[in-house]
């Protein structure tokens, strides 16, 4: 800012005293409004700290003269999706999902109702889904996202999310992405970083939709992941079906894990809102050096949820919080430092 209003004072001041060449201000006056017409790179952010940690980030992580500069090549940032870019209140998109492909398959196959654990899933609200057993939950997502080609599977994802609406808003769940999360991203981008998805939903249901919202390709998604059987179909064409076998839980340490098996650095910033995100943070943070880590706080009931350690979807318990301030991390709390949510605000 200082910059631009000394340029424009020099400007004013020479015109009065015709002490420069008029050529020589017309560079000046350019140059003066140029600096003044770069637009905010965060324009859905409220000026404050977390605002100023992103841009201070990137700063120092891509000015070659900063000692924090870090190489293009080692430039990457991985954020959760569930919470972090997109509601998950009542309940995670992926298990609406799945829920709605179960009550699906339970009209063609009428048995499938009385059968346990579907039976139970299919006869509690939405909320009960957060009291679901692990095992149960696993059998649920085998039903559902599973026994297919790969390319089938996210056909059906895209197919869904394009009638699928929000129970609060009326809305497609692709409207339901947080805005200053877009900007980050973009902000990122735009300085040489490579954006990768780590989340716990599947890793294929993800990558259906995630270059076209996020602007991130499927080969930049690290999710929970199942495995793949190799085969021919009717015709003689080669594809990969979905297993019902878990080759990675992408939640709490398998988020490092992942990032390990899939990117092969420790990223330079890390974005999550709960303790399902904690050792990704942690892990970020011990690759060294400048580091950005944020935690997205879920505390704006008007205009989306507030929920923190008494949720099961999206926990944010005290201790996270006291992790948070121990170790320096930025925690982003949405009532007060985002002007909006959501792109149609």
């Amino acid at each position: 800012m200082g910059i631009r209003v000394g340029a424009l004072q020099l400007v004013r001041y020479s015109l009065r005293k015709r002490r420069l060449a008029p050529l020589v201000l017309c560079f000046l006056l350019i140059a003066a409004m140029a600096a003044q017409a770069q637009p905010d790179p965060l324009p859905s952010w409220n000026e404050g700290p977390a605002k100023q940690a992103i841009l201070a980030f990137v700063q120092a992580t891509t000015d070659a003269s900063n000692p924090g500069y870090v190489p293009p090549e080692a430039r990457i940032a991985t954020f959760d999706q569930d919470g972090t870019t997109w509601v998950e209140q009542p309940m995670y998109t992926p298990m609406l999902y799945c829920l709605a492909r179960l009550r699906a398959l339970a009209q063609a196959k009428p048995e499938l109702a009385d059968t346990e654990p579907f039976k139970s899933v299919l006869s509690g609200s939405v909320e009960h889904l957060g009291n679901v057993p692990m095992s149960d939950i696993e059998k649920v997502y085998a039903a559902t996202m599973t026994g297919m080609p790969v390319e089938e599977l996210g056909d059906q994802v895209r197919q869904w999310l394009g009638t699928a609406r929000d129970v609060r808003w009326h809305r497609p769940y692709t409207d339901l992405v947080y805005q200053p999360m877009l900007e980050v991203m973009q902000l990122l981008r735009t300085k040489g970083y490579k954006t990768y998805f780590v989340t716990g939903g599947g890793q294929d249901f993800l990558r259906a939709y995630a270059e076209k919202i996020y602007g991130i390709p499927p080969e930049q998604v690290v999710g929970t992941l199942n495995a793949t059987k190799f085969s021919y179909d009717a015709d003689g064409k080669p594809i990969l079906t979905e297993e019902p076998r878990l080759l990675l839980n992408n939640v709490g340490p398998g988020k490092p894990e992942g990032i390990q098996l899939m990117i092969g650095r420790y990223p330079q910033a890390a974005f999550g809102n709960s303790d399902g995100d904690k050792e990704m943070l942690e892990y970020t943070q011990a690759g060294g050096g400048t580091r950005l880590m944020m935690l997205v706080h879920h505390d704006d009931a008007a205009r989306e949820y507030a929920y923190g350690a008494q949720s099961k979807v999206g926990t944010f318990p005290d201790s996270l919080m006291e992790e948070a301030v121990q170790k320096g991390w930025v925690v982003i709390s949405m009532k007060k430092d985002w002007k909006r949510i959501f792109f149609w605000e």
